[in-house]
């Protein structure tokens, strides 16, 4: 039997479910509150393929069966507010394994290697919300690589400047040592401060997944 997809579900109080496929990170999904987030999170499979492609682990997610709801949790503020999810699943504060550490960070690196292809290919204009509003392309980018960088990855110690999203070169090298600064709290145990670690990769993750799939949404270079 296919093993099952293991998701957490995480509740705000008022608006919005999210229900996170948390051992593929980033495979977050949020829906109204009485709406079927499952189905939601379902539709996103094949876009997620392209991740666990570029990961290296196509093969292991198109063997992955049903999804499993395994607790449910409440949610934040920002639960609510952006339909992100603001908890970690109880397995995420768990110990990782060398092996789980490594196939989490390969996907995370899929995620840059996503949002960057995809960000190089669409228009630098895209196609307005219902109400004519969201950011442009260039807006996204430095959006997305500055909350990284002024907000994730300072939680394992990693400090550069906000400029760094404009060099291709410095962006790369920031990109190395946060990753080893992730293989170094792993190898100690420590927590990425407040977050558990296996959290932080995950909402990094979902943070450039989410994005990326916008700009494909939203790129007036295709035609309908």
């Amino acid at each position: 039997m296919a093993e099952p997809v293991r998701v957490m579900l995480e509740q705000g109080k008022k608006k919005r479910l999210v229900a996170c496929a948390f051992d593929w990170p980033g495979w977050d999904r949020s829906a109204r509150i009485g709406a079927d987030a499952l189905a939601v999170l379902a539709t996103y499979r094949p876009r997620y393929a392209r991740v666990a492609e570029l990961a290296g682990y196509g093969a292991e997610f198109t063997a992955t069966g049903d999804f499993e709801v395994i607790e449910q949790l409440d949610g934040i503020g920002m639960t609510d507010y952006y339909g992100v999810s603001g908890r970690a699943a109880t397995p995420e504060t768990e110990p990782m394994t060398d092996a789980e550490c490594e196939r989490k960070i390969a996907l995370l690196r899929a995620s840059w290697i996503l949002f960057d292809t995809v960000a190089a290919r669409v228009s630098a204009e895209l196609r307005k919300g219902p109400r004519g509003g969201g950011r442009e392309r260039d807006e996204i980018i430095w959006h997305v690589n500055g909350a990284e960088i002024g907000e994730f990855a300072p939680k394992v110690g990693v400090k550069v400047p906000r400029e760094t999203i404009g060099g291709a070169e410095a962006l790369r090298a920031y990109r190395m040592e946060f990753v080893e600064e992730i293989r170094e709290h792993h190898r100690s145990g420590e927590p990425a401060r407040s977050w558990a670690l296996q959290f932080l990769i995950r909402r990094c993750t979902w943070h450039m997944l989410d994005h990326a799939w916008e700009l494909e949404d939203r790129d007036l270079t295709l035609t309908d």
